[in-house]
């Protein structure tokens, strides 16, 4: 599993994303540590699925998957293994 900081995300909080887990499809986790607080689909659409977000957080996840969806599914897939990798990979959202 890899944290995405807010300093790397733009998000008010952080996000976990990891390769396969289970037979669900692509998800990430967002959290205030220590706490975990809502489970996020990737794909088809981003929806929340479990625990609570306000409508504008998630809106601001909506946003960053958009823009990171390619790379969080390849490293979901196993074609992107390095949390290294990703790391250097993925966006932030645009501040402001």
């Amino acid at each position: 599993m890899s944290n995405v900081q807010p300093s790397e995300s733009g998000l008010p909080f952080v996000v976990y994303i990891s390769e396969k887990q289970g037979r669900h499809d692509v998800r990430v986790k967002v959290g205030k540590p220590p706490n975990f607080v809502a489970a996020v689909s990737v794909r088809p659409s981003v929806e929340l699925l479990a625990g609570d977000l306000s409508n504008r957080d998630l809106e601001l996840v909506r946003q960053w998957i958009e823009l990171n969806r390619d790379i969080i599914v390849a490293h979901w897939e196993g074609k992107m293994p390095s949390s290294r990798d990703v790391l250097n990979a993925l966006k932030p959202l645009p501040k402001g």
